[in-house]
Formats: structure tokens, sequence, C-alpha cells
């Protein structure tokens, strides 16, 4: 059954509908959202990146500060009631790490591995997605930006993905600095935003003036890693090595390269990916999760290399991943407290009668006086 949840034939009343982009998650959604979370947050934990809990708002100006990254639009804006200060709820967790790691672990050794898990909130939807509420799980490495950070990241990343039900998982990468590099030195071009938005609309078409013709190479490079690499290393060699080296470190998934995407990834480095995937062979909608290279900006103004991965939970629980495989088992009344107790510890859910009217429904199992029955 979906989040949309059954209301018996009876319509909710207006003060039960919920603001555009936000739902309630009934059971069993809720619990598979909690044991997914967990799951992945394990495989992070089991590769030696510590949780952090950032909070969900914080100072306006604070959340964009650590990455360089403008939120604009993004975020959900209020003033503060104690101080009159301009707060805003994260639209995402990667820049409160960034945070963390430039001022409160500013000392801690490098590489500082570091996990987390939490709700995001957005201010608007976008077209491919509806929902303003999302958990993020991922992890961050800061001091790191190399081809074996990324390559820990991710195989963590594919591990607790694999944990949590995700099969036939596949990376599509992208090289966000790429264009800007060629236009300063290699292709100029008189106008940038148009060029920009050529690639982005894949248009062939408009990439016919002698400065922007160039540009349909990046075009041609995109596909599968063992096709697009060749072609890439005639337009940045020493990029195209690091890919590489990096393709033949990763697990054995499908990897694609598109060096042309760029959404999403305004604050990435030499290198971003997404992660895509199937649950029981049905692909899973759009991404499950994003992640690349990028600086950290200290408050001194230096900068320092990191890379970091975030998975979206939501996803895997409406595609019905994670739900829990705990039997119920329904306690008639007078059932002693000790065989309750037995039971829980052996792994049920017990679930006890509080009248002699009450019914097992939605128990597996019923307890006959001796042993859990299951019903018929």
């Amino acid at each position: 059954m979906s989040d949309a949840a059954k209301t018996g034939g009876r319509q909710p009343g207006v003060g039960a509908l919920l603001p555009v982009g936000f739902r309630d998650r009934l059971p069993p959604a809720a619990e598979a959202h909690s044991i997914l979370t967990r799951t992945i947050v394990d495989a992070f934990a089991a590769h030696g990146y510590e949780r952090v809990a950032p909070p969900l708002a914080e100072h306006e100006a604070s959340l964009a500060r650590w990455l360089g990254k403008p939120l604009g639009a993004a975020l959900f804006r209020s003033p503060d009631p104690m101080t009159g200060d301009a707060l805003a709820l994260r639209p995402d967790i990667t820049g409160q790490v960034a945070r963390i790691a430039a001022t409160r672990l500013s000392q801690a050794p490098r590489p500082l591995r570091l996990a987390y898990a939490g709700p995001v909130l957005r201010a608007r939807s976008d077209q491919l997605d509806p929902a303003r509420e999302r958990t993020q799980a991922g992890a961050e490495l800061i001091g790191n930006d190399s081809v074996a950070a990324l390559a820990e990241l991710i195989g963590a990343a594919v591990e607790g993905l694999t944990a949590a039900g995700v099969r036939n998982i596949s990376i599509d990468l992208t090289t966000p600095e790429l264009v800007a590099q060629l236009a300063s030195v290699r292709w100029p071009v008189a106008d940038s935003d148009a060029l920009l938005a050529a690639l982005d609309g894949k248009d062939w078409g408009a990439l016919s003036s002698p400065e922007a013709m160039p540009y349909r190479a990046l075009l041609e490079a995109a596909g599968p890693a063992e096709d697009a690499l060749p072609k890439l290393a005639a337009l940045a060699p020493d990029l195209a090595k690091r890919l590489s080296n990096l393709v033949e470190t990763l697990p054995p998934v499908r990897v694609t390269i598109d060096p042309t995407e760029r959404h999403g990834f305004e604050y990435q480095s030499w290198v971003g990916f997404s992660l895509f995937g199937e649950a029981e062979d049905a692909p899973l909608r759009g991404e499950i999760g994003r992640g690349g290279t990028y600086l950290v900006r200290h408050p001194d103004g230096g900068t320092e290399p990191a890379a970091g991965v975030s998975l979206y939970v939501d996803a895997l629980v409406d595609a019905g991943l994670g739900a829990s495989v705990r039997q119920r088992v329904f306690l008639p009344m007078g059932t002693p407290a000790d065989a309750g107790a037995r039971l829980r510890a052996e792994g049920w859910a017990t679930v006890p009668a509080l009248s002699v009217q009450d019914r097992p429904d939605g128990c597996s199992h019923i307890w006959d006086g001796t042993r859990p029955v299951a019903r018929g």
C-alpha cells in the first residue's frame, strides 16, 4: 500500500491536507524508511565514517558559505523569533558537514570521514520530483579528493545500496569543470551562456558556429565508459587518465560518462557522479544518489579538497525496499507477561488484547497458550 493512505472510502477534510510536496509515511513504509536509513549509515560506519547530526535550521548566510554554492530559491526562510536573525531550513546536508569540518573539527586529523542521515527541505519542487521534504543519508571525506577517495566512497555507497536491496547499480560520471576549462584555454567563445544552453540540451544543431562546433566532441564523448574514455582522452588527456583510473578501481558496476551534465553539480570540482539502480528487476525512478569532489571553504579564506556522496532513501522506500519481516503475534486476554517477553526476545512483535472484544487484525499469528499459531 502506498503512502497516499487508504481512507476507507472517506474523503479527508481540508484540515487533513498537507502542503504541496509533503506527505505522511504510514505503516509499513515508515518502518522501511527507518530500516533503510540504518542500513546505509551502517555501511558507511563499516568503512570508518563517524556519524554527525547537524541541526535542521541554520543562519541563512551560513548554509551556502562553506561550499560557495548559491542556494537562493531552494531555501525555506524564516526570521528567528528569539533574535530576529534570518534562518533557513537546510536543502542539503553536505554544506553543514563542510561547516563542521572547517570549524568544530578543523584540527582533527585528515582525511576526516563523516557520515550523516536526516531530512532536507526545499522551498520548491523540481520537474522530476514533486517532493519538497526528502531524506539524505551519506558520507563526506574531508581532506582528499583523489581517485582513491572517490573509489572508497562509491564502494561504500554501493555496499549500502546492495544491502538495502538495490540491484544492477550503475554510475554516471560527469566532469563539471571541463567546459569552463576548454572555453578559457582551448576553445574560447563569445557567448558562454548560449554554449552552456546548447550543451545542456544536447543540441547538436545549436553548436554550428565555428567557435561552438568543437564542443560537439563533448556530446560525442558521452556513453559507456569503455567508449567515452578514448574520445575524452583526445580532449583532456589528464582528466581522462584520472577517470580511467577511477573506473578501474570501482566495484563491478556499469559506468557511463556524460562530460556536459552539470545540473546539480554546481559546487563539484573535477568529477561528479549519479547513481542508478533497480529493485526486483524494475528500474528505480530517477537518481538514487549523487556525489563528487568539491572544495571546503575555511573561515580564513583557504580551501580544502573533499569528496562525498548522498543517497536518497525515499526513492528506495517508494520502490518497496526495506519492508520489515518481523511477524506479529496476537496475545489474547490473560496471556502471562513473561510469555510476551519471551516472544519479543525471539524477535516477534507482540500485540496484546486490551479487551475481550479485540481481534487479531493485522497479526500473522495467535498465541495458543504454548506457542504462536499461524492464522488460517
